[in-house]
């Protein structure tokens, strides 16, 4: 039995609560939360710390497929610049891919990561995520732009995704982009995946998504042309409202993943979607676009918020705090309080386990972190806040 206290415990329960104290098992169980009033009593084994103390990270998009490519990749390049090197850059020995998919596991459970939803596009990390203390579900990402090769690339996906199903890993078959998916497979897919529990899609990442959808031009149309992957029939979704609303199904949540071009018309039409979160990577955004999510429309708009750290590819770490701290120094009337719900709560109900993860609450195992060095007086991430995993 272990037993915790700071400044604060935000437990997504309630308000925050001034030196409560949290009875855990050795497993990190949590048995009891006592609210002292900020009054707490002299007692037995009660760990003591300066900070505020929050259940453990949810990071809602990760590629750790990508993990070997941390800095091959020059930034500021837009994405149809970034797609090119990715495409031409990405595919390496498999043993490199493990061992820096394996590297990136170990780091992002030291960081304070529990819960990740990933995107795969082979089984290669499968093992780690099997074995590893961090729980995983996995997002089998499918792509094509081509209406002729749309049965094939659905059957090569769904080889991926039976090996996850052989290994007992949680998985959906997910669409990648609104821009590189064909009308055909994009139905194909909803065929298939209409029982998900979880699809995520990369969301309205550059303004050239938008010209594509239109008329098929601009920087996305450009890099497709320079690989020579345009079809001689292409059609794709009208916009981004309409994939949302018609090609992409209805049934579990939805993660929109990135949104830095989304705009009010699209917010507001897409919005009748159930179930809808939306996810910012922020650190990834400014590398790629250097630009930052429109968060002030999200929240007037009411969206649900969630974190994710994109790739090694495209980010320095996979920190869902170093993700608050980037949206805290664009954005500085945020709070702490409502940053973490975003990086906890909000997420594990994204994900569907909200049962297990992102609150402090009897009978759960959320793991518990310390956020330290932070302006306690006005409830605000410093530059140089960090966080300690307790258990």
């Amino acid at each position: 039995m272990k037993r915790f206290s700071s400044q604060y415990v935000i437990t997504n329960c309630g308000p925050p609560l001034k030196r409560a104290i949290i009875t855990t098992e050795d497993d990190g169980t949590i048995l009891n939360i006592e609210d002292t009033g900020g009054k707490p009593e002299e007692k037995h084994s009660v760990e003591f710390h300066n900070g505020i103390i929050i259940p453990g990270f949810v990071n809602c998009h990760c590629h750790l497929e990508l993990s070997h490519m941390r800095g091959s990749i020059a930034s500021g390049n837009g994405l149809g610049g970034f797609i090119e090197q990715i495409r031409t850059t990405r595919y390496n020995d498999s043993n490199i891919i493990a061992a820096a998919a394996s590297e990136a596991d170990s780091t992002m459970y030291k960081d304070g990561i529990v819960l990740c939803a990933d995107v795969c596009n082979t089984s290669l990390t499968f093992k780690i995520k099997k074995e590893s203390l961090i729980s995983y579900i996995n997002l089998i990402e499918l792509f094509g732009i081509d209406p002729e090769k749309a049965e094939r690339r659905l059957s090569e996906i769904e080889k991926v995704a039976e090996t996850a199903k052989e290994m007992n890993l949680p998985f959906s078959i997910v669409p990648h982009a609104v821009y590189s998916m064909s009308l055909a497979l994009f139905r194909l897919l909803k065929k298939t995946n209409n029982k998900n529990r979880v699809t995520s899609i990369h969301f309205m990442e550059t303004e050239g998504e938008k010209e594509f959808l239109e008329d098929h031009s601009g920087s996305i149309m450009d890099s497709f042309k320079k690989s020579g992957i345009v079809p001689v029939s292409l059609e794709t979704a009208r916009s981004h409202a309409d994939a949302v609303l018609n090609e992409i199904t209805r049934n579990g949540n939805l993660i929109l993943v990135h949104n830095t071009f989304a705009g009010n018309d699209t917010i507001e039409t897409i919005k009748e979607r159930d179930n809808l979160f939306w996810c910012l990577c922020p650190n990834s955004n400014l590398f790629i676009e250097n630009r930052i999510p429109p968060l002030n429309l999200l929240i007037e708009r009411g969206c649900e918020i969630v974190i994710g750290t994109d790739s090694l590819a495209s980010n320095n770490k996979l920190s869902i705090l170093d993700e608050l701290k980037t949206l805290q120094l664009h954005y500085p009337d945020l709070s702490i309080e409502e940053m973490v719900i975003w990086a906890t709560s909000n997420g594990a109900r994204a994900l569907g386990e909200e049962k297990s993860f992102g609150k402090i609450e009897n009978g759960i195992k959320p793991g518990l972190l310390l956020l330290q060095n932070v302006d306690l007086q006005n409830m605000k991430l410093l530059p140089d806040s960090f966080v300690t995993r307790l258990i």
